[in-house]
């Protein structure tokens, strides 16, 4: 069962006189459990509807619709799966207490990596997950694999349960679906070696695994640092040289580089980055690989959209990770635009100064950057900041920080999108 927590006006869900708080039950006799039952069920042009009013009345519709009309529906969330591992270098378990309830939720959500490329272990799925899988294609998902020897990664995951993930990955492949992966690499543990034989095997597995990306591991001052350190430049170093070295067996044998090095590996390696080429299709964006070269590629696509501010101000503000990178962002935004960037890095008091990543930005350390910064003409802040509800992961809202910035402030994903909107009136 789903509740529905919206209809929009004059869509089918609306002529049907479904409401909010109106349950729905099932769709041609099957039961509904999610969003995915929903979406994939719905998918035909004709189907039946078995609904529960906020009244009690339960009604059958028979539904025959073009596939392009939408319901004009929107759901409850499903429940979060949680994960079955203990990582030491687990985002939640590196959090400071006091944050909101939502943040100490461990996910590990199969469908959360097929809807939003979330990266997941795949070691909570039972059966019944795995012919949902196959049933309904969810393919691509984005996996966690860090290690393939299955020892190592029953000791990352400090879960002596999980299944091997080279077997379980076949088994998937089998029905057509695909995988991007990831290693977290935590040194000592699945670097060296341990990541040659990783990426080696994974590439060997087929194209069923479209690619791997590196990332080091990241941690607070609140994480487990008695059980894991992040690298050194020298570890850093060794782990980019054997990503680039699986990239050019790729690049020649499959026409794909397939292994990435996140740019935070580049940058503690103190390495300039890989030109844009290297990034196929930027699968891995939003897991930090290539972030920089596609900030460039986009500016660069959207150049006449982004016109009419010359001579202005804008401050951007950005996690201290970035600041090193950043000019190579605006140099190029600046020739377009005719303004002037100021970079904002801010250090982060929340998570400690280790913590350098925009999307974990607190509210009130932007707001402390911004205090007094009314010489600015716009302030620009990472989209990734905030949730959905416009909320810094402190808590303080967006539309808070807003009231209390001397400067207009606008968040923005890749620049041109918050800049095409033009100079405020």
């Amino acid at each position: 069962m789903i509740k529905v927590t919206a209809v929009q006006p004059e869509s089918i869900g609306h002529t049907l006189g479904l409401r909010q708080g109106t349950e729905l039950l099932a769709v041609d006799g099957r039961e509904l459990e999610d969003f995915l039952d929903w979406e994939f069920l719905t998918a035909e042009e004709r189907f039946l509807l078995h609904v529960r009013q906020p009244d009690g009345e339960e009604i059958e519709f028979d539904i025959e619709r073009p596939l392009t009309e939408p319901m004009g529906l929107s759901l409850e969330p499903p429940r979060i799966r949680r994960c079955a591992n203990r990582c030491d270098f687990c985002f939640v378990d590196g959090l400071p207490d006091g944050l909101r309830d939502v943040l100490y939720i461990r996910d590990d959500d199969y469908r959360l990596s097929f809807r939003y490329g979330n990266f997941a272990t795949l070691t909570n799925l039972k059966d019944k997950d795995v012919q949902r899988i196959i049933e309904y294609r969810l393919s691509p998902l984005y996996v966690s694999v860090h290690a393939t020897d299955p020892s190592i990664r029953r000791y990352l995951l400090r879960n002596p349960t999980a299944p091997d993930i080279i077997p379980q990955l076949r088994a998937f492949a089998e029905h057509g679906i695909e995988f991007h992966t990831q290693v977290v690499m935590s040194p000592g543990v699945n670097d060296g070696g341990v990541l040659r034989q990783t990426l080696m095997e994974l590439y060997r597995f087929g194209p069923a695994i479209v690619g791997c990306s590196v990332v080091p591991v990241g941690l607070t001052e609140f994480s487990k640092h008695h059980l894991v350190r992040e690298p050194t430049t020298e570890e850093c170093r060794a782990a980019v040289a054997l990503v680039e070295a699986q990239a050019a067996i790729a690049l020649a044998e499959r026409g794909a580089h397939w292994a990435f090095g996140a740019d935070e590996l580049y940058l503690r390696a103190g390495l300039d980055l890989p030109p844009a080429a290297i990034y196929d299709g930027f699968d891995q964006v939003e897991n930090g690989v290539g972030a920089v070269r596609w900030l460039q590629q986009r500016i660069a696509s959207r150049a006449d959209a982004v016109s009419g501010w010359e001579g202005r101000r804008i401050g951007v503000v950005t996690g201290s990770a970035m600041s090193r990178l950043m000019p190579m962002v605006l140099e190029p935004l600046s020739r377009v635009t005719g303004a002037e960037f100021e970079l904002l890095p801010v250090v982060n008091t929340l998570f400690g100064a280790s913590v350098t990543t925009a999307g974990l930005l607190p509210g009130a350390d932007v707001q402390q950057t911004l205090r007094g910064r009314s010489d600015l003409d716009l302030a620009l802040l990472p989209g990734e900041a905030v949730n959905d509800d416009g909320l810094f992961i402190d808590g303080m809202s967006a539309e808070l920080l807003a009231a209390t910035s001397p400067v207009e402030i606008r968040f923005s994903k890749d620049f041109a999108d918050a800049l095409e909107l033009g100079v405020a009136a």
